[in-house]
C-alpha cells in the first residue's frame, strides 16, 4: 500500500508529516478546549522498521530526502510532492496521534508524535501548491 506520498505514508504502511489541527482535544467542559497542532516529528513503527516524518509550520512535511506540502482543509490532510495534484486524506488528529485514511490507503495508518519539528534548511525547497481543484481523487 504505497502512498502517492510515497513517503510521507510508504513510512506509515507496512509494504516495502492556520496550522492548527480540526479535532479538539476531549477535555472537561469546565475547561476550553484545545486544538492539536500537526507540526512535529511524527513515527510510525511497521513490522520491518521505524519510519519518520518531520510536520514543519512552514507548510513542509519531510522524509528522507523528499519534501512535500502539508494543507489541513477540514477534516482532511491534503500532501502534494509537486507533481501538480494534491493527495488528499481523512485525518483524526489528537494531541499525540495522527490518524489518516483513504485515498490510495488500504487501510487508515497511525502515527504517534515523538518531538517537535527541527527546522528546514534554507537548500530544502517546498513544492508549490496545485490548485485546489487538482486532487488525484474525487
Amino acid at each position: 500500500m504505497i502512498l502517492r506520498l510515497s513517503a510521507v505514508l510508504i513510512l506509515c504502511c507496512s509494504s516495502p508529516a492556520s496550522l492548527a489541527g480540526q479535532t479538539s482535544d476531549p477535555s472537561p467542559s469546565s475547561q476550553p478546549a484545545q486544538r492539536a497542532r500537526l507540526e512535529g516529528r511524527w513515527q510510525a513503527k511497521t513490522e520491518d522498521e521505524i519510519r519518520n516524518i518531520m510536520v514543519r509550520s512552514d507548510s513542509s512535511a519531510q522524509f528522507g530526502d523528499q519534501v512535500a506540502r502539508w494543507r489541513v482543509v477540514g477534516d482532511s490532510l491534503w500532501l502534494t510532492l509537486g507533481d501538480g495534484v494534491w493527495q488528499v486524506y481523512g485525518m483524526k488528529l489528537d494531541r499525540e496521534k495522527l490518524t489518516l485514511s483513504g485515498g490510495d490507503l488500504e487501510k487508515p495508518v497511525t502515527l504517534r508524535r515523538v518531538g517537535p519539528p527541527t527546522a528546514r534548511a534554507d537548500s530544502v525547497a517546498i513544492p508549490p501548491p496545485p490548485l485546489p481543484t487538482e486532487r488525484a481523487w474525487d
